[in-house]
Parts: C-alpha cells; sequence; structure tokens
C-alpha cells in the first residue's frame, strides 16, 4: 500500500472553475448561533468534502470575511454555496414549501439513529444548533424528524463540526448508494 500523493489526489477533485456543475447532495444545512469561527470553517471544508446544495449561516452565526472563519475554511467558502440570513425560520420555510424534509441534529424523545435515515428521506434540510443548548424548540417544533448520534462515554455530546461531519458523511453515504 503506498500513500497518493499531493498531486494524485488532486486528480480526482472537482475544480474550482467546474464546481458549479458539480453533482451536488440534496442537503442544505442550516447552522444557527454557533459561536466558533473555527468550528463555523470546519463546517464549511465538511461541506465541500460531502458536496451539500448550500449551506446557510443564520443568527449570530461567524461567516466570511471574518478572519478565523477563513482560516479554517481554506478557500472551501469559495465552493460551498453559501448565504448569511438571520432568522433560521425564513430558510425553514422556503425548503419546507418546496418539499424538503426538514431535521435537526439534536436529541430528541424521538431521536432517529443517524445511521438509520433511508434514502426516501432526501431532500433534507438539516439544522444544526449552537455548540451548548443545540437547537432551539421553536425550530425543533418545524422538524419533520432528529438525527441522534449515539454517545457510549460520560459525556452526551459531541463537538458541533464533529458530530456535523459524522452526520453529513453518513447522509452523503445514503444518497450515494440511492443514486
Amino acid at each position: 500500500m503506498r500513500k497518493l500523493t499531493h498531486s494524485e489526489i488532486s486528480e480526482n477533485r472537482s475544480k474550482i472553475e467546474n464546481i458549479s456543475s458539480a453533482d451536488r447532495m440534496p442537503v442544505v444545512v442550516v447552522i444557527n448561533s454557533v459561536r466558533s469561527a473555527y468550528n463555523v470553517g470546519s463546517i464549511f471544508r465538511t461541506s465541500d468534502g460531502a458536496m451539500i446544495e448550500k449551506l446557510y449561516l443564520c443568527g449570530y452565526t461567524p461567516h466570511p470575511p471574518q478572519k478565523e472563519v477563513l482560516k479554517t475554511a481554506l478557500g472551501s467558502q469559495n465552493s460551498v454555496s453559501w448565504e448569511y440570513v438571520n432568522d433560521p425560520k425564513i430558510i425553514i420555510k422556503k425548503y419546507k414549501e418546496i418539499g424538503y424534509k426538514i431535521a435537526a441534529l439534536e436529541l430528541t424523545e424521538k431521536s432517529t439513529k443517524y445511521y438509520e435515515i433511508d434514502s426516501y428521506q432526501f431532500p433534507i434540510c438539516l439544522i444544526i444548533g449552537n455548540e451548548i443548548t443545540g437547537v432551539q424548540q421553536d425550530l425543533l417544533d418545524e422538524c419533520d424528524f432528529t438525527l441522534e448520534i449515539p454517545q457510549y462515554g460520560i459525556k452526551q455530546s459531541l463537538n458541533v463540526a464533529v458530530a456535523y461531519g459524522i452526520s453529513i458523511f453518513d447522509l452523503r453515504r445514503v444518497y450515494d448508494i440511492s443514486k
């Protein structure tokens, strides 16, 4: 087994000049009131890797051109379609009206394990909440379902960017299998 070189890896990647025609997974992501600019930058990179449809930054979530976001995003703010919209309910309503299932990454009494999602649930509008308080109740009230990442240790949650990475790449897996 030989590690691939940077140029070999780059050969199989999308190029910025044709990113607009890339096959995007039908998932829009609403990030609401995430505090850390570094988490936001990480979410941008993960969103690029999973090739989501669009990223919405809402509430007090930091966004480009804030230098801490750009430092962690490493240019992915140019390949991910994104927009700042203060009120996440505007985005949720828009996507609900055009047939997207509304989901949140949150622990609730009826959470679905992230790995139990099926292709019929696409397209999805996925809500990610604050690092401490999670997704606020009025947004959960708009959801068709919630996704849970089971925790087996003493902590009840993961870092928001890590949790997003786990969930979005499993959504990508389900989407790719269904194509």
